[in-house]
């Protein structure tokens, strides 16, 4: 599978923020346009959309002449983080919020590979076919009760409701 210019940068920031000892990253736009040669807008698209609150970064910027950007990679250490991702989901989800969400559960092992493999499996476009806006409906419903299954059932198997309003 042919990857796009969007898909090189954020592995190349994924990887320097796993071989950081914080998990924090700071850098420059411009810097970075040049190593990719790419527009600076490009770097802002893939901040923007691979790097938000969802997927488990916090971004700082300042701009100008000594601008930077922080990318910095939070971890979930209570059930909180869990709801307000599921508050998140809301009545429509993108193939790529889904897999940006499944991606952070995995990356912080809150699930298997193989639970992810699942998941990505049950939200796919291809096993969803059927027309937008149906499909990001569907498949924000079925991630939603999947995820809750996951997290929120007790030891007889029943479902136990999260702390806070489940969306």
């Amino acid at each position: 599978m042919a990857r796009n210019v969007s898909d090189i940068i954020e592995q190349h920031l994924k990887d320097i923020i796993r071989q950081s000892q914080s998990g924090v990253i700071e850098l420059q736009r411009s810097e970075l346009a040049e190593l990719f040669q790419c527009v600076p807008s490009q770097i802002n698209y893939v901040i923007n959309t691979r790097f938000s609150l969802e997927h488990g970064y916090v971004v700082e910027s300042k701009r100008g002449g000594g601008g930077y950007i922080r990318i910095r990679q939070i971890q979930f250490e209570s059930e909180e983080p869990l709801v307000r991702m599921l508050q998140s989901i809301g009545d429509a989800l993108s193939q790529r919020e889904a897999e940006g969400m499944i991606e952070r559960l995995e990356r912080e092992s809150l699930i298997t590979g193989r639970e992810a493999g699942m998941l990505r499996a049950a939200v796919s476009r291809d096993v969803l076919r059927i027309d937008l806006p149906f499909r990001d409906q569907l498949r924000a419903r079925l991630l939603t009760q999947m995820l809750t299954a996951l997290f929120f059932r007790d030891d007889d198997g029943r479902q136990d409701e999260p702390s806070g309003e489940q969306a």
